[in-house]
């Protein structure tokens, strides 16, 4: 048997250290079987996906030194690699599922769901679909699909007794089917939904081990029944611990930077970038903390994985990035890594339209463009001192900006402007003085080239970083404030 493992992620925003963390384990996995490693793009989410995402999934894929044998950019037998590019191979299974009593059609409305679901909670239950339209006869289901009537199409499950299934990391794993919902497997749109497309394409493409995060655990009963209901072997699973903020919940923005592209605009080398995604849950035998890439594919065992949650402290990636320039740089490769970094040509090209007009001599350049070649700047509280302003509102023109800023796809210049400047008014706030605290916390300072030029420099990761750090300087709200803003928030933004 040949090992083949894979990486599917969604071309739905940033590329996440999450997916580089899984990626690199199951590329590991892969060779140290003299297997192959395939990616593969789960872009059933067409109102999401888009094609920036996917060529950044790439871009910093290969960055960190990741590379596949197969995929949508460099083909393969087992192609196409892109779900979208695979509907009718999806169509022709899931009416093979409803053909063989499997799989049923629903046409609950949205509202009707809602209900149920309610009715469930006020009784304690925990909500899930109730099977309503498996009473409906054959004759009243021809007729209701004759009349246009929307639907999607879900997975039976059965009634009783319980799930079993292996874990490579964690032996023998149960899960009682009372827990499992009734998947919907084809939507509305007549897209697939995560749960039928995986099964479809890691049968097809051969796929050996399916390495991933341990948040799908709950799925893999879905996916063994779909597995038995189409007489297919099921792939061995391993699901790997998740990454966790220093508080121990579940990495994520709010927390911690998580783009992949935030650490490559910071400085990290992406040697040591991967070499910390390897120490995440996994040592080598000698316990050596600072390793390569091929170090960890000659020593990798799965079995030495740790369940223990691995907590991503960005002061341990520092100290371990320092040690990479320190140990594996001559003055000539730093010179060049800086250049390759932001002190190049092309990056240079990009600030001088932004200071040119404010600038006497050479030697006023390195104070106009310091924050554009920083990190996150060192802020206060007083930063953000501002006469017209009150914490408060400085807080939710930050947390308001936060959620304003991860909608935006194609960053430019006007679509900056206008996701923003469409916050000042339903506040009540000149615009001015709405983008006051964005100043500080994008540029550090109130003063700077023009900000929303700047923060095309600067690029997405960077920003969103820069004004979450600004908020949690200022003070982030509290859990209860932050439900009320975001209802305020909706209410603007529709």
């Amino acid at each position: 048997m040949t090992v083949r493992t894979r990486i599917a992620p969604s071309p739905t925003g940033d590329p996440h250290v999450g997916t580089a963390y899984i990626a690199l384990f199951n590329l590991c996995f892969a060779r140290q079987h003299k297997g192959q490693f395939i990616l593969r793009i789960e872009d059933t989410d067409q109102a999401r996906s888009t094609a920036d995402s996917e060529k950044m999934i790439f871009d910093s894929l290969r960055w960190l030194g990741l590379s596949w044998d197969e995929g949508p950019d460099v083909g393969g037998d087992f192609g196409p690699y892109r779900q979208s590019e695979r509907m009718d191979i999806y169509r022709q299974y899931v009416d093979q599922l409803v053909d063989d009593g499997h799989a049923f059609y629903c046409f609950a409305t949205p509202a009707e769901l809602d209900e149920m679901r309610r009715e469930q909670m006020s009784r304690g239950e925990t909500p899930k679909y109730d099977g309503r339209s498996l009473a409906l006869s054959a004759d009243e289901i021809e007729s209701r699909l004759g009349a246009g009537e929307p639907y999607v199409i879900r997975m039976k499950i059965p009634e009783e007794g319980t799930c079993t299934f292996n874990d490579m990391l964690r032996g023998e794993i149960e899960i009682p089917w009372s827990q499992i919902d009734m998947q919907v497997l084809l939507k509305a749109d007549g897209m697939p939904t995560y749960h039928l497309a995986n099964v479809v394409d890691d049968h097809l493409m051969e796929i050996t081990h399916v390495i991933r995060g341990e948040e799908w655990i709950n799925s893999a009963p879905k996916h063994q029944l779909l597995y038995r209901y189409f007489g297919w072997t099921m792939p061995e699973l391993c699901h790997m611990p998740l990454l966790r903020n220093p508080d121990k919940s579940k990495l994520s923005k709010r927390k911690n930077p998580t783009s992949i592209n935030f650490y490559k605009a910071m400085g990290y080398l992406p040697a040591a970038v991967i070499n910390y995604l390897g120490r995440m849950g996994w040592s080598m035998p000698n316990e050596e903390e600072k390793f390569s890439l091929t170090e960890m594919i000659d020593n990798f065992d799965i079995n030495n994985v740790h369940l223990g949650g691995p907590v991503f402290d960005v002061e341990k990636l520092d100290w371990l990035n320092g040690c990479w320039i320190r140990e594996d740089l001559s003055d000539q490769a730093f010179a060049q890594g800086m250049a390759e970094w932001a002190i190049n040509e092309d990056r240079l090209a990009q600030f001088i339209p932004l200071i040119k007009e404010r600038v006497e001599k050479f030697s006023d350049v390195a104070p106009l463009v310091s924050f554009l070649l920083s990190g996150l700047p060192e802020l206060s509280p007083e930063s953000f001192e501002n006469k017209s302003l009150d914490t408060a509102q400085l807080q939710k023109i930050l947390q308001f900006s936060v959620w304003a800023l991860d909608e935006v796809q194609d960053w430019q210049r006007d679509k900056l402007y206008a996701a923003l400047s469409a916050l000042a008014e339903p506040m009540e706030l000149k615009l001015k003085a709405f983008l006051a605290p964005l100043f500080v916390a994008v540029a550090g300072s109130s003063s700077a080239p023009p900000l929303f030029d700047s923060m095309v420099v600067l690029g997405p990761d960077m920003v969103r970083a820069r004004v979450r750090h600004g908020l949690a300087v200022l003070g982030s709200p509290s859990k209860k404030q932050l439900k009320k803003l975001e209802k305020e928030y909706r209410q603007i933004s529709a």
